[in-house]
């Protein structure tokens, strides 16, 4: 019964209704950056431990590395193995978890904050950070398991699609390159040690803390996490980007359904003009049932059951990326369309009525965007990972109301460039 209760109250808590929490932020001793939110709304804390060690910083021939490494973590640590750890956690209703992407691999935690919990799961967070054993039959159990997902994702077209969209946009770019059966089978638990000492230090960290604590107690708490990570380098710049030359690339597939993604590398985190083109794409393809694309696509056409854009802001430019599915008989009816609402939009943008409908619509759901501290956590990551204002959540909803028609369209112009447009079509005909 107590473990259910446990469970019940870290599953259901949520806090932080109004937007606009106040953060703070430091560096601790030991090089890493601190952000932290004091809520005593519910006795939970949440923190989370970025590194500058997405998969873009594994080597050309052995993507698949920062993952890998990012998963061994907490399978086994200290003198604990993955069981133990386990259960520990299960003993005290908390919960590690977290990931890689390109930029970044996190660690994060969910723990009441009483003292015999809250120590001992940070004790166990501690040693997944610092004393990570990278057991080696957890290593081949993983890479056995990771090639299988890729040789059966490599028979889906959606998969397909995106792996060769990926390559196309970035083809001389770590954020091209995607894991292989062969890149995957050549590394080894040396490599993995590498990776972890090289890009796991605290130099490299990013401490998000949100919850029942004090300013004092989450210092301690920074401290006691990076303190004893390896002496890794402060962050290398990944390289810049390139835009592509226009391009178009079929690929055969049996498929019913053609498969179609078109974009190109378009903004990157912090960018000012983040804010219109979110404000203008939400119009465009990011409002679901409201957008241009889905009226003239689906709703008109009946082409696609869904269709979609989106801008995904990363530290060198992510991509803009639209997306659809078609029967592979009407592909170029379909695409012809999408490329038409495409060229309306950067030629003329939204009408004053479509913007102030996504205005409202985003400004005034931003509250629900921020109302747990599960979702503020993953702000105040992005926020410290990427390097933004603190201001940023304040921000948010007035730069949102103030965007203009002429806003989104010189931003458009300056990020969104058909002559640089990559298409990738699977099973189309």
């Amino acid at each position: 019964m107590e473990r259910f209760l446990l469970f019940v109250l870290l599953t259901t808590a949520a806090t932080l209704a109004q937007a606009g929490p106040r953060i703070e932020q430091w560096t601790a001793p030991s090089g890493a950056r601190v952000l932290f939110i004091e809520s005593r709304v519910v006795p939970i804390i949440d923190v989370q431990v970025d590194f500058a060690a997405g998969g873009a910083y594994a080597p050309a021939d052995k993507t698949g590395l920062a993952g890998l490494t990012r998963g061994l973590l907490d399978m086994g640590a200290g003198a604990l193995d993955e069981e133990k750890i386990a259960d520990r956690l299960a003993d005290i209703g908390a919960r590690l978890g977290g990931g890689a992407d390109q930029d970044r691999a996190s660690v994060s935690l969910r723990s009441l904050s009483s003292p015999r919990e809250r120590e001992a799961a940070l004790d166990l967070m501690r040693l997944v950070l610092q004393q990570p054993a990278f057991p080696a039959a957890a290593l081949e159990r993983e890479k056995a398991r990771t090639v299988a997902g890729i040789r059966e994702a490599d028979t889906r077209p959606a998969s397909i699609a995106a792996k060769r969209f990926s390559a196309a946009l970035y083809p001389a770019h770590p954020y091209g390159r995607s894991a292989t059966v062969e890149s995957v089978e050549r590394i080894t638990r040396e490599d993995v040690m590498a990776f972890y000492r090289g890009h796991y230090g605290a130099r490299r960290a990013v401490v998000s803390i949100i919850g029942d604590l004090s300013r004092a107690e989450a210092e301690a708490i920074a401290q006691r996490l990076t303190t004893s990570l390896p002496d890794a380098p402060a962050e290398v710049s990944l390289p810049e980007t390139a835009l592509p030359a226009r391009n178009t690339v079929r690929i055969d597939h049996p498929a019913t359904q053609a498969h179609i993604l078109l974009g190109l590398p378009a903004v990157r985190r912090g960018d000012p003009d983040h804010i219109p083109l979110f404000v203008g794409n939400y119009i465009l393809g990011g409002g679901g049932f409201v957008s241009r694309l889905m009226k003239e696509v689906r709703e008109k056409r009946g082409y696609a059951y869904s269709v979609y854009s989106y801008f995904q802001p990363q530290k060198q430019p992510g991509p803009f990326q639209v997306g659809l599915q078609t029967k592979r008989e009407q592909a170029s009816e379909a695409l012809k369309v999408v490329e038409d609402v495409l060229s309306a939009f950067l030629a003329h943008g939204p009408s004053e009525e479509e913007l102030r409908a996504a205005r409202r619509n985003l400004a005034d759901g931003f509250p629900l965007r921020i109302d747990s501290n599960r979702k503020l956590l993953e702000y105040l990551s992005m926020v410290g990972f990427y390097g933004l204002p603190l201001s940023y959540l304040d921000d948010f909803p007035r730069k949102v109301e103030a965007v203009t028609v002429a806003d989104i369209r010189a931003a458009f112009a300056r990020h969104v460039k058909p002559e640089h447009f990559v298409t990738v079509i699977v099973a189309g005909d």
